[in-house]
């Protein structure tokens, strides 16, 4: 009952910019939060930035002051506006979106997006 769609992404160079969006169909589904993580090759994912239901927003020390969020709660949409993109940022970038499902079973949730390719050449 929850689905994330993720668009965006791509090949770009170092320095370059790009940006990623994910569009959530959340059916009896309160999203508390949504957020971005990564995982680039041989790694684990670990957390880009995640924004609140009230605007508030988190990010990793690697991306503060290169990338922002964005969330839009009538839309149930998040973007992530990536700017002065390095190498080191590529990956697959996946949407997730945490919050109370009210269907079966009840309670705290996550869902996760498919992900999407972030690239950046040297």
């Amino acid at each position: 009952q929850v689905q994330l769609v993720e668009s965006g992404g791509g090949l770009v160079q170092a320095g370059g910019s790009l940006r990623v969006s994910c569009a959530a169909s959340a059916n009896r589904f309160v999203i508390n939060v949504m957020g971005w993580y990564r995982q680039a090759p041989g790694k684990q994912r670990e957390l880009v930035a995640v924004v609140t239901s009230g605007g508030s927003a988190s990010y990793a020390d690697s991306v503060k002051g290169r990338f922002t969020i964005s969330r839009d709660n009538i839309k149930n949409t998040v973007s992530l506006q990536m700017d002065s993109l390095k190498p080191e940022d590529t990956g697959v970038y996946y949407c997730k979106a945490a919050g109370v499902a009210l269907f079966p079973p009840f309670g705290v949730r996550d869902y996760w997006g498919q992900g999407t390719q972030v690239t950046v050449s040297s």
